[in-house]
């Protein structure tokens, strides 16, 4: 039977690790979305004890007052909230009380009036409980049957529900290597019911592209067009880097291929500022115009630097661009970060004695983005702030760094002692376990791994 047309899903997922977003971020967030023509928020963040961990434990009253908040500034704003529950750390799916748990759980947000629900199945162990592989065989005939089941009791109280299933191999790579089952997928394709979304990230967790044809041999096996959630710009895997690069590497001609795109963005609200702008203008843009990330990205800069704010004399959109472009995207830098890094290759690979004007040039550029992080401390915009303080420290320090070292080369005496800093002391410097850690492998540009050699491993103090 042939499923009515539904509408395409465009939005939001708070659905990272770490500390969910706080109840004025979502209005804030909620607001924008309104009006930038989006019309989808998707809860579920992973830190939610009980969204995930004690999923069997219902909402206190506190708990559901803000939940039903949150629903209501949804519905006042014409968006659709989408509740989503994680049983799969430690579900039994042969056990009726798990089941009548998951009952009472939707029925808790039903009540509230949530209306959509989504189950996810994502970033648990890959092992069956022995009553469960009896019964079903597979993970995916088990996680089938109790969505299955779960969604014809919810479309009986909500029948406009949007229901949505978060796969346990939910990118191609994890496919590949046949996380789930050697036929996970295409089980879901013919047991999940039609009407039930299955999310999809793409050729990996963090995808660089998402063709039009990965997506369409995708369908074949789905039997479905998938929903995107989108982790292009999702920071919860590396605390020293967030992205505020536009949304990118995804053609329009794969709109019409999906039946939704929702991006899982950075942690800190106050970063995703040009994440959602830029997916919010791809949504929209004509099909017959040609996507241009570079200048979307440019767009929303000027948009955004109203929020830079400070009590001195105003920051300039040339720097604050540079500054982005140097928390571009996973992948890549952007061109002027790139171009910058590339710059002061360049120089160490010459001779000092040639360095002349073209180090007084790059000192300056690393004068002016220096001066750009110590001056975001005077951000009236404090969240702002916060969220950027400690990449814009790192940054600021290796930059002055640099800017010593071509300082001291230009002017070095040969016969002189090497270079030093006082503000970058061995141990405090680069210190601690996590960067030992870092130095005990290197890392190929074929993603393979070999034991570094004693020299990169020994403390400079040791």
């Amino acid at each position: 039977m042939a499923i009515p047309a539904r509408e395409f899903l465009a939005g939001v997922i708070e659905g990272f690790y770490g500390a969910p977003w706080s109840p004025a971020e979502r209005l804030e967030l909620f607001d924008r979305m309104a009006a930038w023509g989006m019309n989808t928020y998707f809860y579920g963040p992973k830190d939610d004890l009980k969204h995930r961990a004690l999923w069997r434990e219902p909402y206190s009253p506190r708990e559901t007052e803000a939940l039903g908040e949150m629903i209501r500034a949804c519905r006042e704003r014409n968006l659709r909230f989408i509740y989503g529950l994680s049983p799969g750390l430690d579900i039994r799916y042969h056990d009726n009380a798990e089941r009548i748990h998951l009952r009472s759980r939707f029925d808790q947000m039903i009540e509230l009036g949530c209306q959509h629900f989504a189950l996810g199945f994502d970033d648990i162990p890959d092992r069956m409980d022995p009553e469960d592989r009896k019964r079903w065989g597979s993970f995916a005939s088990a996680q089938c049957h109790l969505a299955n089941e779960l969604f014809r009791w919810t479309a009986e109280r909500c029948p406009d529900a949007r229901f949505l299933f978060c796969p346990t191999a939910y990118c191609g790579r994890m496919r590949e290597r046949q996380l789930g089952g050697s036929d996970y997928l295409p089980t879901l394709g013919r047991e999940l019911l039609p009407e039930i979304d299955i999310f999809w990230t793409g050729p990996e967790i963090i995808s660089t592209e998402i063709t039009v044809a990965h997506i369409r041999e995708l369908q074949t096996v789905l039997r479905r067009k998938p929903v995107i959630w989108d982790n292009l710009h999702a920071n919860d895997y590396d605390g020293h880097r967030f992205y505020c690069g536009p949304y990118a590497g995804r053609p329009l001609e794969l709109r019409p291929e999906v039946s939704g795109l929702l991006i899982n963005p950075n942690n800190e609200f106050a970063l995703n500022f040009i994440p959602l702008r830029t997916l919010a203008r791809f949504l929209r843009c004509p099909a017959a115009s040609r996507w241009e990330p570079r200048a979307a990205y440019l767009s929303a800069m000027r948009e955004w630097l109203p929020h830079f704010d400070i009590a001195g004399e105003p920051l300039n959109i040339e720097d604050l661009v540079l500054f982005g472009d140097c928390y571009y995207l996973p992948h890549q830098q952007g061109p002027e970060a790139e171009a910058l890094y590339e710059r002061v290759r360049g120089l160490f690979a010459t001779n000092p004695v040639n360095w002349k004007q073209e180090a007084a040039a790059i000192r300056n550029q690393l004068a002016r983005l220096r001066t750009f992080c110590a001056r975001l401390a005077e951000l009236r915009e404090r969240p702002l702030f916060y969220a950027l303080s400690r990449r814009a420290w790192e940054l600021r320090e290796e930059l002055d760094l640099l800017d010593r070292y071509v300082e001291f080369q230009s002017g070095r005496n040969p016969t002189g002692p090497g270079f030093t800093s006082d503000f970058h002391l061995p141990d405090t410097y680069r210190g601690g376990i996590v960067p030992q850690l870092q130095r005990l492998l290197r890392q190929h540009s074929d993603g393979t791994f070999t034991p570094a050699t004693a020299a990169e491993t020994r403390q400079t103090t040791h």
